[in-house]
């Protein structure tokens, strides 16, 4: 090839047997003869018919790998003279590694955050994990429906920024469905579409509480968020829960002064009682008379398999102090990424800036799907369906850890939520028990990592959503085996 700089390629070969394409390799080679310093800037190069040629392809190939330069502004064409590296190019762009010398000065550590075992076992299909759900056919054929539906329309609400709290529709027709089943008092300007439910804590942090806060939380509790707290400086102050729910008058004695409390009073993670009456009332009256905010979260309210679901704590607040978080991604699918919370008015304009500035508002084809699928019943018709195939896996679970573990563990079917409790009777360690279920590919989330003043309880904590009843038979026949080993 007769250029200024011709494209080497002496010892370079295309790989006719690669699952690249050819125009991508021929891409590929003067990209790296660019970067690498072997074209200079202002370089010619040949043409695409001298090029193919010489490279033993298509001209269509060439003609595709000098348009891919072109767009990424690796050469320039120039008309009646031909092509041409570019001659803005900075110089050294050849990645090199780098020596960083050592720092004069010891810098700023970058925050620590730590590793969950649940975003371990994210994604993690074994039984009997948690965070998992079952859409059946009639659900997923209704939902592709009417994401379809929303494409096709393309909305303009699509086509510029929308309200942070999210679209008035799907407002509306969460307003209406936490009134229908939760007894929640609210309109729908009350309401923030969030991510999911740590999406909404995180804005409670962000909005309304300071690094050196004491906030109280329940011991056992949801370790997520007792690390959300702490990563975000504030001071977990943890209160036992006995069967009636958190101890109220305990929190008063340690913690009086406390910001907020973080508390799921419908279904107890991960003890699942649910919080008495008096004591609904009694949390009430310290948060209205501290000023301290109340944070509900009720992440399976929708889910109880013994009469109506519970009313809200939210319900029963007159003072205005309860932020009320709710998630449809448990109820439909963890990939969904749409929850709410409900947010008395004296703290909405700090929660709507917040949510504002950590992610602006939520995705509108989402919003619309699925105000289509609560307004046409679709939800409300899900849940029905689901919720029995929720309680015959229970009921699978019960059943298998009765006959296979009945002297071994203690289980009794919850009323409510996606997970039950197995507690050890004699077992070492609950701990080294779920290291031996995962080797016989089982999951089994030890109970005594949820506490964390409490003396703790030993035992396994055991999601049963979205495993079927074939799936679970088994699975309890496995973790038999694993527990028999210690």
């Amino acid at each position: 090839m007769k250029t200024d700089s011709a494209v080497e390629l002496r010892g370079w070969r295309l790989d006719r047997a690669s699952e690249t394409p050819l125009f991508r390799q021929l891409y590929l080679h003067v990209r790296s003869s660019i970067v690498s310093g072997g074209m200079s800037a202002g370089a010619r190069l040949p043409s695409t018919r001298d090029f193919a040629r010489a490279t033993g392809v298509s001209r269509a190939s060439a003609v595709a790998a000098y348009e891919q330069l072109l767009a990424e502004g690796y050469i320039e064409g120039r008309v009646g003279a031909g092509t041409f590296v570019a001659h803005d190019l900075p110089r050294g762009i050849e990645p090199r590694a780098i020596k960083r010398p050592p720092p004069a000065r010891p810098s700023l550590p970058a925050k620590r955050f730590p590793v969950l075992d649940e975003a371990a076992l994210a994604g993690d299909q074994r039984p009997f994990g948690t965070g998992r759900s079952l859409m059946d056919a009639r659900s997923v054929d209704a939902w592709r429906r009417l994401t379809l539906r929303a494409l096709r329309g393309f909305d303009p609400v699509h086509r510029g920024y929308s309200d942070p709290r999210g679209l008035p529709a799907l407002r509306t027709a969460i307003a209406e469905y936490v009134q229908a089943t939760r007894a929640v008092r609210c309109e729908p300007d009350q309401i923030v579409v969030t991510a999911g439910t740590m999406h909404a804590i995180d804005i409670v942090i962000r909005a309304l509480l300071s690094p050196g806060d004491g906030v109280w939380v329940e011991d056992p509790g949801y370790a997520t968020t007792h690390a959300a707290l702490i990563a975000s400086g504030l001071v977990p102050c943890p209160i036992p829960v006995d069967a009636q729910g958190i101890v109220v008058a305990s929190g008063i004695r340690s913690a009086p002064k406390a910001r907020a409390v973080f508390i799921t009073p419908s279904h107890q993670f991960p003890l699942g009682v649910t919080l008495s009456m008096a004591r609904r009332l009694e949390l009430l009256a310290w948060a209205r008379e501290s000023g301290a905010w109340i944070v509900e979260d009720d992440y399976h309210s929708d889910f109880r398999y013994a009469g109506r679901p519970l009313a809200s704590l939210q319900g029963l607040d007159d003072a205005e102090r309860v932020i009320y978080v709710g998630t449809l991604n448990k109820a439909l699918f963890p990939g969904l990424r749409i929850g709410y919370a409900i947010v008395p008015q004296p703290a909405l304009g700090s929660f709507i800036g917040a949510r504002f500035l950590t992610d602006r508002q939520p995705p509108s084809i989402t919003q619309l799907t699925l105000t289509a699928f609560i307004a046409e019943g679709h939800l409300a018709a899900h849940i029905r369906r689901i919720r029995q195939s929720y309680r015959d896996q229970r009921d699978a679970l019960v059943g298998g850890l009765r006959r296979h573990l009945g002297e071994t563990v203690s289980v009794d079917p919850p009323d409510q939520g996606l997970h039950l409790t197995a507690f050890l009777r004699h077992a070492r360690s609950d701990v080294e028990i779920a290291v031996t279920a995962r080797e016989h590919g089982v999951i089994a989330r030890p109970l005594s990592r949820f506490y964390h003043q409490a003396p703790p309880r030993k035992g396994l904590l055991l999601g049963f959503a979205g495993y079927p009843r074939q799936m679970i038979v088994p699975a309890v026949a496995k973790l038999a085996r694993a527990i028999g080993r210690h």
